[in-house]
């Protein structure tokens, strides 16, 4: 049996492992397997640990690189069209961390097209610390390697930033004009409402997913007259039940067909336009949204 003294710690650390293996993966059900992995061997244990955070860091991070050079994994995460899995952060168990903004979808996707050791060392090196000459040998390269990927990954995750500076009554009056606009199929009012280079991107699962004879698209699509036609074509098909909902820390609607969740919605909001639209239709990693 574990000593109340090991769970007590391990518990003390569990969002922020869970955050971790979340934006390593972008999977909830896989963060938490990960999670869990951590937690049996830090009870099996053998050795004395100083620091319970670094050693139980450095475990869900040797997880999630090895998840993540499986080949199945590499397959799903290299198409174009895979968001990260949306999550409710509360019911999800990451409501207390401090840096909410980081778990948007927004740098969530940017982090998604970086590499799995790049992703690694950003958030070795951001968030927990760590110096590179212990990320190192983590990830296999030198001190010397993992500055030039942090460089690199911190440029990306810059430029995922300045999409999501809206604040939150900002984001939530351009979702609903947004939500309006594509009920009436108002090709004109969405395109209002997108940057000129806004981006959609549909995620309908490895199959892809068709409503009504058309299908998600299986790369993103670019710029606001496309992503406003696009829009308005699919909704015009569709009558779903329409829920508000706080996704990855942000306004964000859940839409359900026979209360099922069908589809997520999630927006970037930056300069008072509307950024990105995420459009998240894989049924298998929606199944947790349908309870709030």
């Amino acid at each position: 049996m574990p000593s109340e003294a090991d769970l007590a710690t391990f518990e003390a650390h569990r969002s922020t492992l869970l955050a971790l293996a979340y934006r390593m993966l972008g999977d909830v059900g896989r963060a938490q397997d990960m999670v869990q992995e951590a937690w049996l061997r830090w009870h099996r244990r053998d050795v004395e640990v100083e620091t319970p955070k670094a050693f139980l860091v450095t475990v869900v991070t040797r997880l999630c690189l090895n998840e993540l050079d499986s080949a199945r994994v590499r397959r799903e995460h290299g198409r174009g069209d895979r968001l990260p899995e949306p999550v409710d952060l509360e019911s999800g168990g990451l409501s207390r961390l401090e840096a909410l903004e980081e778990l948007s979808m927004a740098i969530l996707v940017v982090l998604e097209r970086l590499t799995p050791v790049e992703r690694a060392v950003l958030l070795l090196h951001e968030v927990f610390d760590f110096p590179h000459e212990q990320i190192a040998p983590l990830v296999s390269r030198s001190p010397g390697a993992c500055r030039k990927l942090l460089e690199r990954a911190r440029r990306h995750v810059a430029a995922g930033r300045k999409l999501i500076t809206a604040s939150r009554d900002e984001h939530r009056r351009l979702l609903d004009a947004f939500l309006i606009a594509t009920s009436a199929g108002d090709v004109g009012a969405i395109k209002d409402l997108l940057a000129a280079d806004a981006v959609l991107i549909t995620d309908g699962g490895p199959d892809g997913r068709a409503l009504r004879g058309i299908r998600n698209l299986r790369r993103p699509l670019e710029g606001a007259a496309h992503v406003a036609a696009f829009v308005a074509a699919t909704s015009r098909r569709a009558e779903p039940e329409i829920e508000r909902r706080e996704l990855n820390g942000q306004p964000a609607v859940v839409f359900s067909l026979e209360g099922r969740p069908f589809a997520a919605v999630l927006l970037a909001v930056a300069d008072g336009k509307i950024q990105r639209v995420f459009f998240h239709a894989d049924p298998n990693r929606l199944g947790h949204l349908g309870h709030p």
